[in-house]
């Protein structure tokens, strides 16, 4: 009963069929372009397209022209030297993930954000050096020039040391790799990052994080262990550290440990008190700089051994050409440092751009990352993405543009000419502490698992799938292991989906699984079956299963049965132990007929019911002659719901074609509804119809096929008027901002 007050609708119209509504309503005839079109028109070229052209390759043109001088420059400089300070200092601490030399740390916080200045669309995300790239970096450094033994042989490795072949091999798999995104941008293939999902991400930085904090291990506790690489790098790693750890220097511990817990306090208060705060306390630049002076103050590297940073060089190296056999070597780890570093970067970029209200192009993306990845390299920085923490400093700062981000490249590069040598005495084990508390926001995604187990268990796989296998594998296999799972997951999904026979709402057009609902009508005879996926190659065997599980019968066995009865009843009237009389077959047979085991011509059990040479049509719901028992058919129509299936393949469309088949020759009646225009077109052009199969089971909507049925089977219920309840008139009003294809002025209300 409908509650006082509630809004109703009632429509009065015709009953359609797909072909009735087509001859009634005149579609609109669109010519669709061919490939040869698509081609023309990608390479035409005018004034306009080249601006746009101009305007897309040079994103930064169109975000200068509305800068507000007044307004951004003082915000831009704040946050610019804000975040340059933290690019300095997460530089040197990244780098040694990387297993480079302190200060190639800030060549990547430097040359990348020069490029991207000119080619990125984000205005906010910082861009340089990225913990899990260059931990990335840093396995395939370990693997071709490890810490014991000799390197790789390698064409060009002969004459430079140990660092040195090290630098050669980050710069050349970061040249690889923006060569890769480069390629991706310009063929226009963005979308690739669709296929890693937040869920895969999530597990994939999670099981980074646990890498990262094993690796930087060795600098708390100032221990030497060599770096590891391949599956079961972690293990061995921990294995290694376990075994020295009465080795352990007390002063890195101690300076680790009061590092990560003056820094994770204050990090706490700025998130606490963010609103109060004009900006974020710098808290990680005041604890390297009170560290460094403490470290040189009273001589910490020869008092108590500790490693420091070192000897920092001033100035620039020359642009270096890439090591073209590393490429050969690292083609299969270039190709994941390409997508994650993009991925990342790109989902940090599309928070920041909502939520500031701008748009970013992911192909535009992949070519500033690519072109900057390449130029970085060849003056022997490493692959670079964006920092969530640091990216987030130049956002909270004020930071309105990627003015900020260059002020942020002009501070590293006065670091890096003038002031480099003032870090010299910095301990690794500062470095080491300040990148362990940044994992907080990456180790805290642990949380995240019970909320997927209790949501969604297939999505909880792929992450804990992910994080597992990334954690035991190695990065790169880790990636492609949750991929595989994540893929397999939505093929499982498609292959096997909650296929549900619906029944109707009473009084109402809307039909709904009838394990949902108790106040429902099912009309005798008459059943409706859903399937909520694409019908292809993968599933097409499991629809039809199902199908025979909602019609109740087998209908290719119920088929083969009839066919087996007249072949029995043919021969017993040919013997004369059957005859046809006023009231109906009579056996005139004394003995007991024994089924025929006639197995001959079995492909004709599988043809169309033929009654022509019997005296009558033979009713198989009722008794049959001779004690021939076939099975009973109490479904005489199938209402088929492709509302949801977006597409069909041949193998599909063969299968479905079959089942149809099967179904028509035992006289149900089959109707299709709510299909999509593009598939009944695909029927049509793949000579789906025939004399069995019909366009004219097509019906407009579940509802209209349903009354068809009724008008034709009016036995099948006994309360007919609960369909005829919604058929009334209704008003519909045009707003004046709706666009009408007919040439005439509508009416302001039509009635239908």
């Amino acid at each position: 009963m409908m509650r006082p007050g509630a809004k109703q609708y009632v429509v009065a119209r015709p009953l359609y069929s797909e072909e009735s509504f087509s001859e009634e309503h005149e579609k609109v005839y669109r010519q669709r372009k061919t490939m040869v079109d698509h081609v023309k028109q990608y390479f035409t070229c005018d004034v306009k397209r080249a601006k746009n052209a101009a305007l897309s390759l040079l994103p930064f043109i169109g975000w200068m022209k509305i800068y507000r001088l007044k307004e951004w420059l003082l915000s831009d400089l704040v946050s610019g030297v804000s975040t340059g300070l933290v690019a300095v200092l997460q530089g040197l601490a990244y780098c040694l993930l990387a297993s480079l030399p302190p200060w190639y740390g800030l060549f990547s916080a430097f040359f990348p954000v020069i490029i991207y200045f000119f080619l990125g669309t984000s205005r906010h995300i910082s861009v340089g050096p990225f913990p899990v790239l260059c931990l990335m970096i840093g396995s395939v450094v370990t693997r071709l020039v490890p810490d014991e033994g000799p390197p790789a042989n390698i064409t060009g490795f002969e004459g430079l040391t140990r660092d040195e072949q090290r630098v050669l091999v980050a710069s050349s798999v970061t040249f690889l790799a923006g060569i890769m995104q480069l390629a991706m941008g310009v063929m226009q293939v963005g979308f690739v990052v669709m296929y890693l999902s937040d869920t895969l991400v999530s597990g994939f930085t999670t099981a980074a994080a646990i890498h990262i904090l094993v690796s930087q291990l060795k600098f708390v506790l100032g221990l030497q262990v060599p770096g590891i690489s391949g599956p079961l790098a972690i293990i061995y790693t921990l294995e290694i550290i376990f075994n020295k750890i009465t080795s352990t220097n007390v002063c890195d511990v101690v300076i680790s440990l009061v590092i990560m817990v003056v820094v994770f306090i204050v990090k706490e208060l700025n998130d606490r008190f963010k609103s109060k705060l004009p900006v974020p306390v710098p808290i990680e630049v005041i604890m390297t700089v009170i560290a460094c002076g403490v470290s040189y103050a009273f001589d910490f590297k020869t008092k108590y051994g500790i490693d420091v940073v070192g000897f920092i060089p001033k100035g620039y190296e020359p642009p270096m050409a890439p090591n073209i056999p590393i490429f050969q070597e690292t083609a299969v780890e270039a190709f994941p440092m390409a997508i994650v570093g993009f991925a990342v970067a790109f989902s940090v970029a599309k928070v920041y751009s909502v939520k500031h209200d701008y748009t970013i192009d992911g192909n535009q993306e992949l070519i500033a990352f690519g072109v900057s990845n390449i130029f970085g390299a060849s003056f022997k920085s490493f692959a670079a993405s964006t920092a969530l923490s640091r990216s987030a400093v130049q956002e909270s700062t004020g930071g309105k543009t990627q003015i900020a981000g260059l002020l942020s490249a002009i501070i590293v590069m006065i670091v890096t000419l003038a002031i480099g040598f003032l870090l010299e005495p910095l301990p690794k084990s500062v470095l080491g502490a300040v990148v362990i508390v940044n994992l907080k926001g990456m180790l805290m995604q642990f949380r995240d698992v019970p909320y997927l187990w209790r949501r969604d268990k297939p999505d909880c796989v792929v992450w804990l799938g992910t994080c597992i296998a990334s954690i035991f594998l190695g990065l790169d296999l880790g990636l492609a292991a949750g991929l595989g799972v994540e893929l397999l997951s939505v093929v499982l999904r498609a292959q096997f989906p909650r296929c549900s026979v619906l029944a109707n709402i009473k009084g109402t057009d809307i039909y709904k699984d009838r394990k949902d609902y108790i106040n429902i009508c099912e009309p005798e005879g008459v059943k409706i079956f859903r399937i909520p996926s694409p019908i292809f190659f993968a599933n097409i065997e499991f629809f039809r299963n199902k199908l025979v599980e909602a019609v109740g019968f087998n209908p290719l066995r119920v088929l083969r049965k009839r066919n087996k009865a007249l072949r029995m009843i043919r021969k017993l009237l040919k013997k004369g132990d059957l005859q046809w009389t006023s009231k109906g077959f009579l056996s005139t047979s004394c003995g007991p007929i024994k089924e025929s085991e006639d197995e001959s011509n079995m492909e004709e059990l599988d043809l169309p019911t033929d009654f022509r040479d019997l005296p009558t049509r033979i009713d198989w719901n009722a008794e049959l002659p001779a004690n021939i028992v076939v099975p009973r058919v109490d479904v005489h129509s199938l209402i088929l719901d492709f509302a949801a299936v977006s597409f069909l393949d041949i193998s599909a469309l063969k299968g479905l074609k079959t089942a149809l088949k099967e179904l028509i020759r035992v006289e149900v009646q089959v109707y299709i509804v709510a299909c999509d225009p593009y598939i009944l077109e695909k029927l049509h052009d793949c000579s789906f119809f025939d004399d069995e199969i019909q366009p004219s089971m097509f019906f407009l909507t579940l509802h209209d096929a349903m009354l068809h049925i009724l008008e034709l089977h009016p036995e099948s219920t006994g309360n007919k008027s609960n369909y005829e309840k919604i058929i009334t008139t209704v008003t519909v009003h045009h707003p004046g901002n709706l666009r009408s294809r007919d040439r005439h002025t509508p009416d302001p209300e039509t009635k239908f």
